[in-house]
């Protein structure tokens, strides 16, 4: 699959993952694509 411009990439959470806290920082990565981090404040 080749991802194009404005295709929309839907993902989930674990069983187990933890709450968002203040101070975390959440970063989805595609590689060879880009990167986007974004703090919780």
């Amino acid at each position: 699959m080749t991802p194009r411009p404005g295709d929309i990439i839907s993902t989930g959470t674990p069983a187990g993952i933890g709450l968002l806290l203040p101070g975390d920082v959440v970063e989805v990565k595609v590689e060879a694509v880009s990167a986007l981090r974004n703090p919780v404040i």
